[in-house]
């Protein structure tokens, strides 16, 4: 196995874990659990959001997965774009410059717009989106995260919708990745030192 590769899930001391990089993380979100609070937003959104049309606007490259699951659990009209940031690279701590790589394409004048992460830690990019997406007028603007870090959150946002609020460590799967490895993973896997 080559270290930047993923390992396929194993059993080690009872609990699931994979070998990402070279490090170890073990099972910390199963991919029903995931599943099932998808559908729960996406329940709350469809509610929120009748005869709205809301817009979904896809951080990429890690919200990709679970912004293409939750629009198929909202069950009223509504369409999708996307743009994509870079603060990560292959680190796994953001590095607190944001840079937009790609702008939306959608014209968001006048429109309901949910912001659709995958994660939230220290709210930068989160910031940046907002204060950019303004500037095009939207009716409003919404924030879903799949997964919210809020010990790590320096700046104050407003979130609208939050998955699953997690420890400030360091996790991989369901589109979320360390150097481009592990997005492929079905359940959310947090890094656990080996003993």
């Amino acid at each position: 196995m080559k270290s930047e590769n993923v390992s396929v899930p194993r059993q080690l001391n009872g609990e699931e874990f994979v070998e990402c990089r070279g490090e170890r993380f073990r099972i910390f979100i199963e991919e029903k659990e995931v599943q099932r609070r998808v559908a729960e937003m996406g329940r709350q959104i469809t509610a929120d959001y009748r005869d709205k049309n809301p817009i979904l606007i896809g951080v990429l490259n890690g919200a990709f997965i679970f912004v293409s699951d939750l629009m198929r659990e909202i069950t009223v009209p509504c369409e999708i774009d996307f743009l994509k940031l870079s603060s990560y690279g292959a680190a796994k701590v953001a590095s607190g410059q944001v840079h937009e790589l790609k702008r939306i394409d959608a014209d968001i004048h006048g429109r309901h717009v949910i912001i659709v992460e995958d994660i939230i830690d220290t709210g930068h990019s989160m910031n940046f989106i907002l204060e950019s997406l303004e500037e095009y007028n939207p009716a409003s603007l919404a924030v879903a995260t799949f997964l919210h870090k809020a010990e790590a959150t320096v700046i104050e946002l407003n979130i609208d919708y939050i998955g699953f609020v997690i420890p400030n460590a360091f996790v991989i799967g369901y589109g979320l990745d360390y150097g481009q490895s592990g997005r492929n993973l079905r359940g959310i896997y947090i890094e656990s030192p080996a003993d």
